[in-house]
């Protein structure tokens, strides 16, 4: 493991380790890919200041994320499908990020159900996202449940009224439940690492889903309720209604418009984040780190600002704090450590990034994050 020195490494081994539908499902976005391509290459054009002469002893990563006080200004992203990246994927995610000391997040289609992750963490509070579904009473009792399992922030994802066709998803068959196909027979050969782990867990279904929702007992029943239930009609009005439903702190995700930033200030959320959806949504649309000024400058100091999208090492990190961002959140990053070495390899994830925000953060003349701005970079190479 201590060869594993970026994140690119875990990538390698996730692809090898990983079923391709799933590892594509992950790695993928939609159309032609371009606003998932340009959510890592923007942060390569952004330069930093190198200084010099500057002590350097004392440096801390740590900070606060809607109150909470955090390792480092990260967080694990909800990410559907969690748990066919690595058996238990959700529960290993959130152990990893416990014992780091950074929130993990739960996405409504995870694998493992809310109450699995809660009771292998031992109730420790972890944050809950939900899409705004036609089936109001199912959302009411999902919020219900995220309350009773402790969850401290619920992640409201407002970018997926519909879906963004990904070409790779199709062409693999991926579906619920999975398409024996042939190739994914042959593929899934080719992978016994994974199919003894998905064989030695019980969680194969979306366990948040099925069993709660009306009419789906199953993955064939699930299918067609998936397929109908994300509401196109949903608007801040429905936004208003769940954070009252929920009474704690609210995270607006998929904000990619200065003027979406003032209503979510308006809404009364605690934070908003600048994301795409990692480019698989609407294809065309700017990076995360390229809205993420104007974003933040619209928002002003009335609601936490963070982003996600692209985030590949602790440079990003930083870089992202320069430009507004009080935190980020990471999906591929961490999906590749589950991948390649399940718990283990999202805490590898996790150390990989916070070394290079450290050693990044002092080369740049800075020994706390929470001075860290705009100064660090190099004029002319960052978004205004």
């Amino acid at each position: 493991m201590s060869k594993i020195t970026c994140i690119e490494d875990l990538r390698v081994i996730a692809q090898r380790r990983v079923p391709r539908m799933f590892y594509d499902y992950a790695d993928s976005g939609s159309y032609t890919e371009g606003t998932y391509r340009s959510n890592e290459s923007d942060f390569q054009r952004i330069k930093l200041r190198q200084r010099v002469a500057v002590n350097m002893e004392g440096r801390t990563t740590r900070t606060t994320m809607v109150g909470q006080d955090v390792a480092m200004p990260v967080a694990i992203a909800p990410t559907g499908l969690t748990g066919m990246q690595h058996a238990d994927g959700e529960i290993l995610g959130a152990k990893a990020a416990k014992a780091f000391g950074i929130p993990f997040t739960l996405s409504t289609m995870s694998i493992c159900s809310i109450e699995d992750v809660a009771q292998h963490t031992g109730n420790h509070p972890f944050w809950f996202q939900v899409y705004v579904m036609r089936d109001r009473d199912f959302i009411e009792r999902l919020i219900d449940r995220a309350k009773a399992a402790n969850c401290s922030a619920l992640q409201l994802t407002l970018d997926l009224q519909i879906l963004g066709q990904r070409h790779k998803d199709i062409k693999n068959g991926l579906s619920a439940p999975p398409k024996p196909t042939i190739a994914n027979l042959i593929n899934l050969a080719t992978k016994p690492r994974w199919c003894l782990g998905m064989l030695g867990t019980p969680r194969r279904s979306f366990g948040n889903i099925v069993g709660h929702a009306k009419g789906v007992g199953d993955l064939s029943s699930l299918s067609s309720w998936t397929a109908e239930q994300f509401d196109p009609q949903l608007n801040w009005g429905d936004v208003e209604w769940i954070k009252k439903r929920w009474g704690g702190k609210l995270i607006l995700k998929g904000i990619m418009d200065a003027e979406d930033a003032r209503l979510a200030v308006n809404s009364g959320a605690d934070a908003l984040i600048v994301s795409n959806h990692g480019g698989r949504q609407l294809d065309g649309a700017p990076s995360s780190i390229a809205a993420l000024p104007g974003i933040a400058a619209a928002a002003g100091k009335d609601i936490e600002v963070w982003m996600d999208g692209g985030i590949r090492s602790g440079q990003d990190v930083l870089k992202a704090r320069a430009l507004g961002a009080q935190g980020t959140l990471i999906g591929r990053s961490f999906l590749y450590g589950l991948g390649a070495y399940g718990e283990a390899g999202v805490t590898r994830a996790l150390q990989i990034i916070q070394k290079e925000l450290d050693i990044t953060m002092a080369f740049c003349g800075h020994t706390n994050i929470n001075n860290v701005d705009q100064s660090i970079l190099l004029p002319g190479t960052y978004p205004t």
